[in-house]
């Protein structure tokens, strides 16, 4: 059956019945929503709560854009992390994708850090992620991590779900890897848990609940995406005593 059609089916029966559906995403499936993933620059504020007080750790921009290389036309999301003092620092990434499905391809990252320049580089094929010999003073060369089936990118996962057909019930369980991270890929469940309404740059906004453990049995994290645009307004991740939040400020 194909995906879309399956989808719309599976949505139908859990509406009709309140049981949840569990979608298996395959990488190279076209993905229902990729519409909504549109060009432009978004940022937010990362900062750390614990009890009343905030601490401000990073302003995190988030590029999107589409080019057509060798006749093929790619998706593009470049990120930039400023951290802020007592120690400065900068991470860029840039990563390509085929358009429409998600499918990894190359993912570069550039973190300085008291006066260190650390360059990474990763390409993703279907049963491995190796890093990319050819660039110049890459770290991660020598990587090699098998994959039993293909993996999405996990440092642009906020883009991902944003393409999901999220609904009441829905749940996606995603490969995900972290680039060079010591996790190898494996899949992690993602629940459109409820609805919320939670305030945005412009004002309040009517938005998507998605939950997921992180294959941790007891932690939680909390993302809210607009229910129109399924843009990512903030998300939340208990640490222990302290609570990560991304807010969208722009």
């Amino acid at each position: 059956m194909h995906a879309y059609r399956r989808i719309a089916l599976a949505i139908l029966v859990l509406a009709s019945t309140g049981t949840a559906f569990a979608d298996n995403i395959e990488v190279g499936t076209p993905l229902p929503r990729f519409s909504l993933v549109k060009e432009g620059v978004h940022r937010y504020l990362r900062f750390m709560k614990t009890g009343e007080a905030s601490t401000p750790a990073d302003i995190w921009t988030r590029e999107v854009s589409f080019q057509e290389v060798d006749g093929k036309r790619l998706l593009r999301i470049r990120q930039r992390w400023d951290g802020v003092a007592p120690t400065p620092s900068v991470r860029l990434i840039d990563s390509w994708f085929e358009a429409g499905t998600f499918r990894p391809i190359t993912h570069e990252r550039i973190t300085e850090r008291d006066g260190k320049r650390v360059v990474e580089g990763f390409t993703f094929a279907p049963g491995r992620i190796t890093g990319m010999p050819a660039l110049a003073e890459n770290t991660q060369q020598a990587l090699s991590v098998e994959s039993p089936e293909p993996t999405f990118n996990f440092e642009t996962d906020i883009e991902f779900l944003q393409a999901l057909p999220l609904a009441p019930g829905y749940e996606a369980r995603v490969n995900f890897y972290h680039p060079g991270g010591p996790t190898p890929p494996q899949r992690y469940t993602f629940k459109v848990s409820g609805a919320a309404t939670v305030a945005g740059p412009a004002g309040p906004v009517d938005c998507w609940v998605v939950t997921t453990d992180y294959n941790k049995p007891g932690s939680v994290s909390t993302f809210w995406f607009a229910k129109g645009s399924q843009l990512m307004l903030r998300q939340e991740s208990r640490m222990g005593e302290r609570t990560l939040v991304k807010a969208l400020i722009e």
